[in-house]
């Protein structure tokens, strides 16, 4: 728990006091966030605010999963299981990491070009593939070999799995490795999308996001206390994952980066996260659910993210078969806005949304074990 606690809050400190430099750094480059000008006519006073904050916090989570590992030198021998780094970091932040490049490049397109266009479509999804297809294959193709004190290998599970899963996998939906891969493909897109559609009003992708990662922090934790691999769990009902202290680690510190974010990013926001940051996150959670093995859950634990995302494929379907719009505007946050509502109640009452997602996802998790050891 130490190690967790020590991730979430470097990450927190690390992106609280740097951003701000951020925001200089990006001014003076005049790095500033292009505007939409079919949007809502209010978002035209956001024109200049700096983008690409998104690598504050992704640095941030890094450098923190360092300190994490480097107070989990501090605990005793015999609770050291995960001191060295291993291909689950290497898949979650690496996930992380690219998904957010790939935003990147789409924030440095519209900053050059002065324009809200960016990278094209067929160049964004076509990184958001490549990058779900490295990081399946070896969240998929690279099983763990942990070797207890008397030389017996007592782990040897993959990051990812072959079967389907919602609270835990599920055994008779059993898929194989490629088709895993593609279904991995498709989370990295829907997230990816999911969370960069949020990212549309101050602080509403930065605050469900916090939400939903400290939510896998929980449930990898809880995984990590009821570990099959842990040779002193003893109890019939476990969790079958590879390296779960590691996914709460990154986890708590992607939570913990985020919300130093949200300082500066809430209402009226100082710098935006962009691309950069939705596509990030968006990574950073796809990999969560692979890795806790809780892909079914993904859409109930990011419920605000499944519902705007809806909205945009509503408001398409609709406006493309009848040539009528269901919504005054998509995602469906814009709806609310030219409706009338102010922002801050739009996001303050999203954000709601999300923590009842979050609620009944953690509740179906434990209920779970609750009926198994009763």
């Amino acid at each position: 728990m130490r190690a967790v606690v020590v991730a979430m809050g470097v990450a927190f400190l690390i992106s609280l006091f740097f951003t701000p430099i951020a925001i200089k750094v990006f001014t003076r480059l005049k790095a500033g966030q292009p505007i939409r000008s079919d949007g809502p006519a209010m978002h035209q006073g956001k024109r200049g605010t700096p983008t690409m904050g998104g690598v504050v916090f992704i640095v941030a989570t890094v450098i923190a999963y360092v300190a994490g590992h480097l107070a989990l030198t501090t605990l005793p021998d015999q609770q050291i299981a995960q001191v060295e780094p291993t291909v689950t970091a290497l898949v979650l932040l690496g996930l992380m990491v690219f998904s957010g490049a790939v935003g990147f490049i789409d924030d440095f397109l519209k900053v050059r070009r002065k324009n809200s266009a960016g990278l094209n479509k067929r160049g964004k999804l076509f990184g958001q593939i490549m990058v779900g297809a490295v990081f399946g294959v070896v969240a998929l193709y690279f099983p763990s070999s942990m070797v207890d004190a008397d030389g017996v290998t007592t782990n040897t599970e993959t990051v990812g799995s072959t079967t389907l899963s919602f609270i835990r996998d599920i055994d008779v939906l059993d898929v194989g490795k490629i088709a895993s891969v593609i279904i991995f493909i498709f989370v990295v897109m829907a997230t990816t999308n999911g969370v960069n559609l949020t990212d549309g009003l101050d602080g509403l992708a930065t605050g469900a996001s916090v939400m939903v990662l400290a939510a896998y922090a929980l449930i990898a934790f809880w995984q990590y206390r009821h570990w099959c691999a842990d040779p002193a769990y003893t109890r019939d009902y476990c969790y079958t994952v590879r390296d779960p202290l590691e996914i709460a680690l990154i986890a708590a510190a992607g939570a913990g980066a985020c919300v130093g974010f949200l300082w500066w990013n809430t209402s009226p926001a100082r710098i935006f996260m962009g691309d950069t940051g939705a596509l990030g996150l968006g990574g950073l959670i796809a990999g969560m659910a692979m890795a806790t093995r809780t892909v079914l859950l993904l859409p109930i634990i990011g419920l605000l993210f499944v519902i705007i995302t809806m909205s945009v494929v509503i408001q398409v379907i609709s406006f493309r078969t009848t040539g009528k719009r269901v919504f005054r505007m998509s995602p469906l946050q814009h709806h609310f806005e030219l409706a009338g509502w102010s922002e801050v109640n739009i996001v303050v009452r999203f954000w709601i949304i999300a923590g009842i997602g979050v609620a009944i996802a953690l509740g179906l998790f434990y209920s779970d074990y609750l009926a198994a050891i009763g």
